[in-house]
């Protein structure tokens, strides 16, 4: 399984450059302006592509490694375009220990991607989470905002056919 967000392009509009460009004009002489910069971007963007990243760095006028930097150092950036479905699987104590790892296996056989990863169609992202809170449902899996608890590996497929 190769990751997909290297052969999914960059589909960034006009109008969002010029909205993280105005943003960063108005915030690039800001002492610790970066990360909130880079929180613009992802929340234009939905990630940070290597494009987006050169523009915060040209506009701060910052080496582009700095930039990636930060965005590979704090957990709430991601360089990989998200799916059009999120699928988080919870990889707390409880849930783990219940079976999640065998959830998230048995999703990653049926979409062909790993935690991480999104499918070359943009449909699916999966993503292995730290506790969501609800344990007393272990192990737990979201689609979006829906939750599916007391999971076991034979139900995955009948839910994804859902989306």
């Amino acid at each position: 399984m190769a990751n997909t967000s290297a052969t999914i392009p960059f589909t960034g509009t006009a109008a969002q450059e010029m909205e993280l460009r105005e943003y960063i004009e108005q915030y690039a002489d800001t002492k610790g302006a970066l990360i909130p910069i880079m929180q613009k971007a992802q929340a234009l963007y939905g990630y940070l592509p290597i494009e987006v990243q050169a523009a915060i760095a040209e506009g701060l006028g910052i080496p582009l490694e700095e930039v990636y930097g930060v965005a590979t150092f704090y957990s709430q950036f991601t360089l990989s375009p998200k799916g059009k479905h999120k699928i988080s699987v919870c990889m707390g104590t409880a849930c783990y220990v219940k079976g999640a790892g065998l959830i998230l296996e048995k999703i990653s056989e049926i979409l062909g991607i790993r935690s991480g990863e999104t499918t070359p169609d943009g449909k699916f992202s999966l993503d292995g989470v730290r506790c969501i809170g609800a344990c007393g449902l272990a192990p737990v899996m979201l689609i979006g905002e829906d939750v599916y608890g007391s999971l076991t590996p034979g139900e995955v497929e009948d839910i994804l056919k859902k989306y």
